[in-house]
């Protein structure tokens, strides 16, 4: 692989894997057991009444900012590789706003890891 590419890609793939990662567990686990969507009439989902509900809202609260702040640079890792990438604008839009929707900043990744693999092998092919 290009070393020019080397970097941006790792990079992105690992902040990919990590922001999908805490939105799963955010949207699947915190906030479900925060607001009770998982049973409701539990009593130890009640808000303030359990240890159910005690850990959804700190999984909220902690992953939430954890997730926010890990987002931005999940941002700039993807923007770095676009560019080094020459990807279209379309392609990085939506590179960008996987990491916004659980399990999609996987998809994005395995789609953008391709992509990037291609071009360096199409690049590494000889011209006759």
């Amino acid at each position: 692989m290009n070393d020019e590419l080397r970097a941006p890609l790792a990079a992105y793939r690992v902040m990919a894997t990590v922001v999908g990662l805490l939105l799963v567990v955010l949207v699947l686990v915190g906030l479900p057991l925060h607001y009770g969507y998982l049973v409701s009439d539990a009593v130890w989902l009640a808000e303030g009444s359990g240890q159910g509900w005690q850990l959804g809202s700190d999984i909220s609260a902690y992953l939430g900012v954890a997730h926010g702040w890990l987002y931005m640079i999940f941002l700039f890792c993807a923007f770095w590789l676009s560019r080094r990438a020459e990807w279209a604008l379309g392609f990085t839009a939506v590179t960008l706003l996987s990491g916004t929707v659980p399990l999609l900043s996987f998809w994005a990744e395995h789609r953008a890891t391709k992509r990037v693999r291609a071009q360096q092998r199409a690049a590494a092919v000889p011209v006759h």
